[in-house]
């Protein structure tokens, strides 16, 4: 394992320095100025901005004002002098690029507002809340050494542990999942909806086998055992992901029906049935908590694609889950979707669509609002146009 990143700091003419945590990948600040209750919020802007960690001392609960602060100072419109050029005018890649820029900005300066954090994960402010079970949850166990996080990053671990605790419900499936940090969440629940509603391969009677390749948090896997498939693989390279899935398999009762193996896509074998949800946008993850909606040049889609014949049973089909936003975004053209399913040696059998129903669809205010409000979520049902090869060549 490479080194931990260091961040380093003078506090009280001393000079110090601690490990540097950010999921995020973000490098420590180059420089630090200890800040506390004292501070405004427009001198704690000017430096956020300027790319100066303000590593907080004063009360907890003023930190979280000051993240709020400094957020409203964030999003406020421009002034009366700037003249963006309206959206009308922009082709939507360069919209969808923009409003990334315009993020990674912001995640940026918010990311500023620093907090010390104790050999034992313990918080050494006033009023800070005892969030050890949180940090244990994202991070690992405590190994006594003192480190510094942004406040911004420590409130996406307590938002994790409360999804982990409390769950999400998926009314139409009745269940609940249990997402962990660092895990794609099922937020967009009308791709579980099409999982549970497609007519099931007629292979299935004879092999009654799935692969759920990328399972994330298994909630796909659970969903096709509750359909009554005796035997569920479901696959994942990322450790967080595999130990959320084997959880939730676990927490559902399907334990004997499903198991979780890492895997780089698909396990050994063949199925009658493989289902895949990859990253729906192909472009570069910002940081590794963006693996789940991004896809480099589309490799995860193109290698799923690819290998999908050779784990086929004769008769079995492909689910391929994806949206195409992409495609109103400019980033895919359905011709090139189509183009690699028939250079993989697949046909289209069958395609199921849904509209996503999530807040984000409707908001105006959204600078990709156009592209969202048209998207579609699609399960596209593909099957071997040839006799395919064996796993193994």
């Amino acid at each position: 394992m490479p080194e931990a990143p260091r961040i380093s700091w003078t506090e009280r003419g001393q000079p110090h320095d601690a490990r540097w945590r950010s999921e995020r990948g973000a490098p420590p600040p180059s420089k630090v100025v200890v800040a506390d209750d004292r501070m405004t919020a427009d001198d704690a802007y000017g430096l956020a901005c300027q790319g100066v960690g303000l590593l907080w001392r004063g009360d907890f609960h003023n930190a979280r004002q000051m993240l709020t602060a400094l957020a409203h100072r964030v999003d406020r419109p421009p002034g009366k002098r700037a003249k963006p050029v309206p959206a009308v005018n922009r082709a939507p890649a360069e919209l969808f690029n923009l409003e990334r820029q315009a993020r990674a900005q912001r995640a940026r300066t918010l990311g500023m507002l620093l907090v010390p954090i104790e050999g034992d994960y313990g918080i050494p402010l006033r009023r800070a809340p005892d969030l050890r079970e949180a940090c244990t949850e994202a991070w690992g166990a405590a190994d006594g050494e003192v480190s510094v996080v942004s406040l911004r990053e420590l409130q996406g671990v307590v938002g994790a542990h409360e999804w982990r605790r409390n769950g999400i419900e998926l009314p139409a499936q009745r269940m609940r999942i249990h997402p962990r940090y660092g895990v794609f969440s099922p937020v967009r629940s009308e791709y579980v909806d099409l999982v549970a509603k497609q007519p099931l391969p007629k292979a299935l009677a004879t092999a009654s086998v799935a692969f759920d390749v990328g399972t994330g948090t298994g909630v796909l896997a659970a969903v096709l055992a509750r359909r009554g498939i005796r035997r569920v693989i479901a696959t994942d390279l990322d450790e967080r992901a595999l130990a959320c899935a084997r959880d939730n398999v676990q927490r559902l009762g399907l334990a004997a029906q499903v198991e979780v193996v890492r895997a780089d896509l698909f396990p050994e074998g063949r199925a009658a049935l493989v289902v895949c949800n990859p990253p729906w946008l192909p472009a570069r993850p910002s940081s590794p908590l963006e693996h789940g909606i991004y896809d480099p040049e589309s490799r995860m889609l193109k290698a799923f694609l690819a290998g999908l014949p050779a784990h086929l049973e004769r008769g079995g089909e492909g689910w391929l889950i994806l949206s195409d936003l992409a495609e109103h975004l400019g980033l895919r053209t359905r011709e090139q979707l189509l183009a690699d399913i028939a250079a993989a040696g697949l046909e289209v059998v069958g395609r199921s669509d849904a509209r996503p129903s999530h807040a984000r669809a409707t908001d105006a205010a959204d600078p990709l609002h156009a592209a969202r409000k048209s998207e579609v979520t699609s399960i596209w049902r593909l099957a071997s146009r040839v006799a395919a090869p064996s796993p193994s060549g």
